[in-house]
This record gives C-alpha cells, sequence and structure tokens, in this order.
C-alpha cells in the first residue's frame, strides 16, 4: 500500500520535512516514490508548498495520507504552488 506522508531531513532540533508518496513497509526516512512537497514547522507561520496535482493523482491511485499529511493538506486546498 502507498502512504503520503512525512520523511525528517534538515538538523538536529531544526527539523524539516518533506511530503512524500512512499510504500507503507518502507523506513521513515527510507525509499520513497515521489516528492510531493515540504514542510517546514519551524517558521511562524509553518511553510508549506506542495503540489496538488501530484497529490491528487497519488490519491487518485490509492495512496492513503497519514493523519497529519490529511491535516496538512486539507489546510492548504486553496494554495497550489
Amino acid at each position: 500500500m502507498v502512504k503520503i506522508r512525512l520523511q525528517r531531513f534538515g538538523a538536529h532540533k531544526a527539523p524539516r520535512y518533506r511530503i512524500v508518496a512512499a510504500d507503507s513497509r518502507a523506513p521513515r526516512d527510507g525509499k520513497f516514490l515521489e516528492i510531493l512537497g515540504t514542510y517546514n514547522p519551524c517558521t511562524d507561520p509553518a511553510t508549506v508548498t506542495l503540489d496538488m496535482e501530484k497529490v491528487n493523482k497519488w490519491i487518485n491511485h490509492g495512496a492513503q495520507p497519514t493523519v497529519t499529511v490529511k491535516n496538512i493538506i486539507e489546510a492548504n486546498k486553496d494554495k497550489s504552488n
């Protein structure tokens, strides 16, 4: 099963995340299928860039977003980068 989830990168105590489509069996920071956007919680407000066309493509193909990613997508539906 394909999941749309966060992949952590960035420095120690300065997390940044990629929003990726990945196999649910792959480790959090492991192999992924495609990068869909980024999320930076350290800025105020949090910075999100999403390619909604890619997100919608993966969801239409059966990918399941995690709870956190679903909340990020819903908060940024009107914005498309």
